[in-house]
């Protein structure tokens, strides 16, 4: 007779996410209410926070499931062939992110890299991105074509951090300079791994 509950529980959650990801869908992450997710998911405001410990809660959830969906085409894609098909490859990470200044602050805070509030998806999705690159700075460093002077797995957070400072200025700078994150991404990856020559 546990079960039943268990299901019920299970079916809720699902049903609040559904009706958070049609909101965002609607009126991006900015717009998301808490209130408009209670009222379209028929149920007490005690409820989604029984799910979610707040608002900011239930959108980690939501983009942490984006960030791993993107994750996913980054990595069937197979290793870049060169720092620019690299650049390439974050693209969609990067236009992603600077859709909503939302994502960018949640993803900070609940990556662990400002160890505010860490959340086991969004950090998971962290630590996943930088194996992803450190795999590939490898085979390009194998290949002659990054830098061999320092480890991948270094190269891989410097890169990490670019992406960050890359989408802090994005934001900071209101797109005054019309390059998409990944062009503004472009010469910070090409000056930090182009092998010395």
């Amino acid at each position: 007779m546990t079960r039943a509950p268990q299901k019920r529980r299970l079916e809720t959650r699902a049903r609040l996410l559904e009706v958070a990801a049609a909101i965002v869908q609607e009126q991006g992450y900015s717009g998301l209410r808490v209130e408009d997710v209670v009222a379209r998911a028929c149920v007490a405001k005690g409820t989604l926070f029984s799910h979610f410990k707040d608002k900011d809660g239930l959108l980690a959830v939501l983009i942490g499931e984006e960030v791993t969906r993107l994750l996913d085409g980054m990595e069937a894609g197979g290793t870049p062939s060169d720092v620019a098909a690299l650049t390439a490859r974050l693209a969609p990470h990067l236009d992603y992110v600077a859709q909503d200044r939302v994502i960018f602050d949640l993803l900070l805070r609940y990556s662990g890299t400002t160890a505010a509030e860490p959340d086991e998806v969004v950090a998971a999705s962290f630590i996943r991105q930088v194996t992803l690159l450190t795999g590939w700075l490898q085979t390009l460093q194998a290949a002659g074509k990054a830098r061999q002077d320092q480890p991948p797995e270094l190269l891989a957070e410097g890169i990490q951090g670019f992406l960050n400072h890359v989408l802090g200025v994005w934001f900071c700078a209101e797109h005054a300079n019309d390059a998409s994150p990944a062009q503004a991404l472009a010469p910070y990856l090409q000056a930090w791994l182009q092998p010395p020559g």
